[in-house]
């Protein structure tokens, strides 16, 4: 049985194939990087503007105009911010991605700053980013596997420091 990242590689090729899980601790961590309020606010002034629209035409088909367009971009702001970084059993689990916790190497947290620069200016593109625009802190996780090309991982998260310390070997 094997894990890896969804379309990294060549080939097809698995990043990672689950091995046992010495030297790690199996703690558990769990962040749901869900959007922020004012993207709910987007989804109902989209839903309003939607139903002006259809006003011209009359109002039942500005009050189901109106629904159906807030009921579809608030699905979507709850698919985009469903996305989460889990540890548990020994697997790091983030957006699509489960990696067993000995394929990882060092973990280090990120300010503000050092993310924006790590996901701009400094970014590799053979890394694996999970990456939410309005979630500004991260941490970045080295790689270990000498067969797989991904030099580290990028991960959004608001709690970088208790992220960064749960991967920690105990």
């Amino acid at each position: 049985m094997s894990a890896g990242l969804p379309g990294a590689g060549s080939g097809g090729k698995r990043m990672w194939q689950i091995v046992g899980m010495e030297g790690k601790d199996s703690g558990t961590y769990e962040e749901r990087l869900t959007a922020p309020v004012g993207w709910w606010a987007i989804a109902l002034l989209a839903g309003v503007m939607a139903g002006l629209i259809f006003l011209r035409a009359s109002p039942v088909a500005a009050i189901v105009a109106a629904i159906a367009t807030a009921v579809g971009a608030a699905a979507l702001v709850v698919a985009y911010g469903r996305v989460g970084v889990r540890i548990r059993d020994g697997y790091l689990e983030a957006g699509a991605a489960r990696l067993p916790l000995t394929a990882l190497g060092a973990a280090t947290a990120l300010d503000a700053e050092a993310a924006r620069r790590l996901r701009t200016t400094e970014a590799d593109a053979r890394a694996f980013m999970m990456l939410r625009g309005y979630v500004r802190t991260a941490v970045r996780v080295e790689v270990v596997d000498p067969e797989d090309p991904t030099p580290y991982l990028y991960l959004s998260t608001r709690r970088p420091e208790k992220l960064a310390g749960a991967l920690q070997p105990r």
